[in-house]
């Protein structure tokens, strides 16, 4: 007969109060998902130059209307706080990380992670009623937009290749990227 096994989802508080304590060393590249401290994967070099080229695309839009965070945490529910790629903010919240209120858009970059951005962040991101969530698909060479965010998932996604010139915004209406420069 199979043992049963328990596992302890850690919320937030806890995760932080174990950092607090030095279970993490400030080198540990770790998250928070679903209640479970995971680690992240070593970023490559298409990876970093398409985050930079993201960053800089992002930071001429925002001006003074947006704040752009890259790689930061981020706080959606009691139990999650993932670090996209990019966030795209309404402002910084003053004493805590940002949550799903004070976030337009999420983009995360997958060169090796599509399967994990997919089918694990993308619901969750979905679930905290984030507007907008990118991935951007480097092996692929595609970028999908989500956006309509419902408890089960985004309602609606569009596909942007490089032939399709400008990449659109559905939460922001102004906001249009050139897909190359997206991809690199």
């Amino acid at each position: 007969m199979p043992a049963e096994i328990t596992r302890h989802r850690f919320t937030v508080e806890e995760y932080h109060k174990m950092a607090e304590a030095g279970v993490f060393s400030e080198d540990d590249r770790v998250e928070l998902i679903k209640g479970e401290v995971v680690e992240m994967t070593p970023i490559g070099w298409r990876h970093a130059r398409c985050v930079s080229n993201l960053n800089m695309l992002l930071a001429r839009f925002a001006g003074d209307r947006y704040v752009v965070s890259v790689r930061n945490p981020i706080t959606v529910d009691e139990h999650a706080e993932p670090q996209p790629d990019l966030a795209l903010l309404r402002e910084l919240p003053t004493g805590q990380l940002p949550g799903p209120e004070e976030i337009v858009l999420v983009v995360e970059v997958s060169d090796t992670t599509f399967p994990c951005d997919k089918n694990v962040m993308l619901p969750i991101y979905a679930r905290a009623g984030i507007p907008e969530a990118w991935i951007v698909d480097l092996q692929g060479n595609l970028v999908e937009v989500h956006a309509d965010p419902r408890p089960n998932g985004y309602a609606r996604m569009s596909l942007y290749d490089r032939e399709d010139g400008q990449l659109r915004s559905e939460a922001i209406q102004d906001l249009g990227l050139p897909v190359d420069q997206i991809l690199g």
